[in-house]
């Protein structure tokens, strides 16, 4: 489902959403559609779970320039453990995960068992 700027922030501040879009950048040797597990709920990102199993860390810099001017929102990709910048552009919202104890249960038994190369594939397609 297509998803706007202001509907995938809001969903973002509440839940881990799986979103694809085209990327700003064409790579070589790379789709031009990228996959996404992300999200920028604190309490999750900041919790124990979040800081060792997610390894997340809190922004030391901010952007030179308006995200949501160039129609972009910067979030906490799950799967690289690091800030990325979603083009909303053309995004569509796969889904979204309640960011509490389902979205654990949910990295628990899919993300968590997941190989290296089964995480690649799954951000490729």
């Amino acid at each position: 489902m297509p998803v706007h700027y202001q509907q995938l922030f809001s969903s973002l501040l509440s839940n881990v959403v799986e979103v694809r879009f085209l990327r700003r950048r064409q790579f070589p040797n790379l789709p031009p559609i990228r996959r996404m597990l992300c999200t920028n709920n604190r309490a999750l990102l900041t919790s124990n779970n979040g800081r060792i199993v997610l390894n997340y860390r809190s922004p030391i810099t901010i952007p030179r320039y308006n995200p949501a001017r160039k129609n972009l929102i910067i979030t906490w990709d799950i799967l690289l453990q690091d800030f990325r910048t979603i083009s909303l552009d053309n995004c569509e919202l796969e889904r979204a995960i309640p960011a509490n104890e389902e979205f654990w249960r949910y990295f628990n038994t899919t993300i968590y068992p997941m190989s290296r190369q089964q995480k690649i594939d799954f951000m490729m397609s």
